[in-house]
């Protein structure tokens, strides 16, 4: 791919948004360093805020054949943009931007995948990416996997092959990330792989691009119980006001390039500068030959409507965009303890998230991602965590074996319908491992709700267990069936 020329600012303009480091907050020590993070998408791009000046592509593959190189020269699809734009969300170095739209594991290195035939995606092209990737996970040392597309319906985990191969993923040691999907107002549930118990689904918030702003809203992402009664999301991060690039070789590329131009000239460029770039930033005749302020109010309003914060960069929305934030932060942690498992990385993504009060629960799980705290638990953590597969865990012939992890936690105890909720009568023990245990036989089948209990007051789901229901608190239990 060609450098684009730089007869133009890098810096955001006036409509730039919060780079995602500085909007986490994140730990700029970690920034993915000797991790590798795999995408399965559409279709990729060579872009430059991957591959300059320092090539971090280690392995690029196209199961339909139809680019068999990222540099292949034939003409960009449009199918090329969403994945090149979440990789770039998530491990972007911010090379068109002089550094400033750069993703959290900028300096990580990459597997793309693509699953794309003529833009069109099938569960079984899905399924195939996975397995490549898990194929490949020890070559290229792959331990994050973002997954921001899905199959076709919600269907329990043990009759889809994508979940199947998701939880493969995950028990051969790769955290695999999946976006919910953007169709809540519609009231629609998660899809495979988004769907499956042991991925880390996430939805989306919004900070209005307000910094250290005090409201949170939730994005319209898919949530509620799946078909096999797992609540998802798990965890909710920026869906909107996102910095991502716009795709090179592109007619909407050089446009923006163009009105750049014109938002950053000075007033004696005006109006010949116009009248030059009418046609690249497809500017209306009467406006390209109008005096200095009309051309720059319709330059204004144009960058505004067409999200563009940068020469190359524009701002997107969508829980596919969310999903690479959060494997960014996965990459931060596996480099700070690189002994992490899926399962610790679940656990310490969810234990540490700060759920937005003034929003239903069951929409967002356990919260708002917490980039630095995420990071700064990593490094301590010491245990495997490891619950794989597509049915509820601890539930095994009619005995309850409950396990939490809170390396913080005084006292621990679980109260639920087989103890008539009294929080103090099924106390936990930390075990020689660190981990809170207990073991309960109940009498009988049946379905019941449960919560933890954290030093005598604070009342929690299982974070292991995907399976909730309502409360009459606005809250969540935890569920589990014995059949």
């Amino acid at each position: 791919m060609d450098s684009p020329n730089h007869n133009h600012q890098h810096t955001p303009n006036r409509f730039g948004v919060i780079p995602t480091p500085v909007r986490l907050n994140a730990n700029p020590d970690y920034t993915g360093k000797g991790v590798t993070v795999a995408f399965l998408d559409s279709g990729f791009c060579p872009h430059p805020d991957l591959i300059t000046p320092i090539d971090r592509v280690v392995a690029y593959q196209d199961l339909t054949g139809e680019r068999r190189s990222l540099f292949s020269t034939e003409p960009v699809e449009s199918w090329q943009w969403h994945g090149t734009q979440t990789s770039i969300a998530a491990a972007g170095n911010g090379q068109l931007s002089n550094g400033f739209y750069r993703g959290l594991a900028h300096e990580s290195e990459v597997v793309l995948v693509k699953v794309s035939e003529h833009g069109r995606i099938t569960e079984e092209n899905i399924a195939k990416g996975i397995q490549w990737i898990i194929a490949n996970r020890e070559r290229y040392n792959i331990r994050v996997l973002n997954i921001s597309l899905g199959g076709d319906e919600d269907v329990p985990c043990s009759r889809s092959i994508v979940d199947h191969a998701a939880e493969e993923a995950i028990s051969q040691g790769i955290a695999v990330i999946a976006a919910a999907g953007n169709s809540g107002a519609e009231g629609r549930h998660s899809i495979p792989p988004a769907n499956s118990p042991s991925v880390i689904t996430v939805g989306g918030y919004t900070d209005h691009n307000r910094l250290n702003g005090n409201k949170l809203d939730l994005y319209h992402s898919n949530f509620g119980m799946t078909a096999d009664g797992t609540v998802k999301p798990e965890i909710v991060a920026p869906a909107m006001w996102v910095a991502a690039p716009i795709l090179p070789g592109t007619k909407a590329f050089e446009r923006a390039e163009a009105l750049s131009r014109l938002a950053a000239a000075v007033d004696y460029e005006l109006p010949d500068l116009p009248r030059q770039l009418r046609e690249t930033a497809e500017l209306p005749e009467q406006v390209a030959n109008s005096d200095g302020p009309r051309i720059r109010a319709y330059v204004d309003a144009t960058l505004q409507q067409e999200k563009i914060v940068a020469a190359h960069y524009q701002h997107v929305d969508g829980t596919s965009f969310a999903a690479p934030i959060v494997a960014s932060v996965v990459a931060q942690m596996i480099q700070a303890n690189p002994a992490l498992t899926p399962g610790a990385i679940k656990n310490i993504l969810i234990s540490t998230a700060d759920r937005i009060v003034t929003e239903p629960v069951i929409r967002q799980g356990f919260g708002v991602v917490n980039a630095r705290r995420a990071v700064e638990l990593a490094k301590t953590e010491l245990h495997a965590l490891n619950v794989v597969g597509c049915k509820p865990p601890r539930v095994e012939n009619g005995r309850l074996m409950f396990v939490f992890h809170d390396d913080n936690a005084h006292s621990v105890s679980v109260a639920g319908d087989f103890n008539e909720w009294n929080h103090v009568a099924t106390p936990l023990k930390r075990n020689e491992s660190g981990l809170w245990f207990t073991e309960i036989v109940v009498r009988g089948t049946g379905r019941f709700e449960y919560k933890f209990i954290i030093n005598g007051h604070r009342w929690i789901e299982d974070p292991s267990n995907g399976m909730k229901a309502p409360n009459n608190y606005g809250g969540l239990n935890s569920v589990l069936v014995i059949e």
